[in-house]
C-alpha cells in the first residue's frame, strides 16, 4: 500500500496531509522508542539543560517521542503538530506512560495564536521543517518560532543531511533516528524535491516528499529570522563528517 501525496505540495497543511493514518499507525515501529533513546544518549536533555530551559515547545511532536521523554526528564512540555492523527497518537503515548502533556494541533504559521505565552526552547525535530516547500513560508515559520521564544531562548531544529543526499552520497544508517529496522531510501532528489521510500517488513510502503534544504541555507534563514548564533551538530556530535551524518541538528539562539 502506498500513501497518497499531493501532486504539488506547497504548504504546512499539505506536509501534514502526507501523514495518513496508515503511516501514523507504523510511526512508532519506525522509530523504536527505546533504541532511539539509547542512540541519542540524552543529547537533547543535556543541550536544553545547558541553556537553563524549563518551558519547552515540541513544535513537530509526531507521535510524541521527544515531547514525552523531555517531560519525563522534568521539562514543562507542550506538544504541537500539524497532523491531527499524529497529535492524537502523541496524547495516547503520553497517557500510556503516565505523562501529563498538553497537546495542540496547529499550523506553524499560526502557532502563537494556539499557545499561551513564550517558551525557553522550541524543538522541531524529525526533519519536519523540510515539509515546507514555499520559500516565503519557510521564512514566516522561522520568524514565528523566533517570536514564540523568550529572549535568550533556543530553537533546536534538525533535518536530514540533504547536502549528502543531493550529492548522492547518503545512506540511512538506522543507528540514531529510525531504529526499528524499517528500510528508508531516497527514491528521488533534485534541488527542489526529495522523495523518501519507507518499507515496513518488505510489505507496507509509503512515500514522503520534502524540500531538500542545505545546511548552510538553513543557517542563513535562521540568521535572517533574527537568531544571533547558530551551532551545528551531525548525529549529536560537534565534529562530524559532512557527508557521513544521517541528520544535521542546528541550534539557534535568540538575542
Amino acid at each position: 500500500m502506498t500513501a497518497q501525496i499531493p501532486a504539488n505540495p506547497a504548504s504546512v497543511e499539505d506536509g501534514a496531509a502526507q501523514y495518513v493514518q496508515s503511516l501514523v499507525d507504523h510511526w512508532d515501529e519506525l522509530i523504536d522508542w527505546e533504541r532511539r533513546k539509547a542512540g541519542e544518549g540524552g543529547f537533547f536533555d543535556a543541550l536544553l539543560s545547558g541553556t537553563g530551559a524549563r518551558r519547552v515547545l515540541d513544535a513537530a511532536a509526531g507521535t510524541g517521542f521527544h515531547a514525552v521523554t523531555l517531560a519525563e526528564a522534568g521539562y514543562d512540555v507542550t506538544a504541537a503538530d500539524g497532523s491531527l492523527a499524529m497529535i492524537e497518537q502523541t496524547a495516547r503515548n503520553a497517557a500510556a506512560r503516565g505523562v501529563e502533556l498538553p497537546t495542540v494541533c496547529a499550523d506553524w504559521t499560526e502557532l502563537r495564536s494556539h499557545l499561551d505565552g513564550r517558551f525557553d526552547a522550541i524543538v522541531c525535530l524529525g526533519s519536519s521543517f523540510p515539509h515546507l516547500f514555499d520559500a516565503a513560508e519557510r521564512a514566516t515559520v522561522l520568524r514565528e518560532f523566533y517570536e514564540a521564544l523568550e529572549p535568550g531562548g533556543v530553537l533546536v531544529l534538525d533535518h536530514r543531511n540533504f547536502d549528502a543526499i543531493r550529492a548522492h552520497r547518503y545512506r540511512s544508517s538506522g543507528n540514531f533516528y529510525y531504529c526499528g529496522g524499517v528500510q528508508v531510501s531516497v527514491a528521488h532528489v533534485d534541488a527542489e524535491r526529495c522523495r523518501f521510500r519507507y518499507e515496513f517488513d518488505g510489505e507496507v510502503t509509503h512515500h514522503l516528499e520534502v524540500y531538500p534544504v542545505l545546511a548552510d541555507e538553513l543557517a542563513g534563514l535562521l540568521r535572517t529570522a533574527g537568531f544571533e548564533s547558530v551551532e551545528r551538530y551531525g548525529d549529536f556530535r560537534a565534529e562530524f563528517d559532512p557527508h557521513g551524518a544521517d541528520f544535521i541538528i542546528q541550534v539557534a539562539r535568540k538575542s
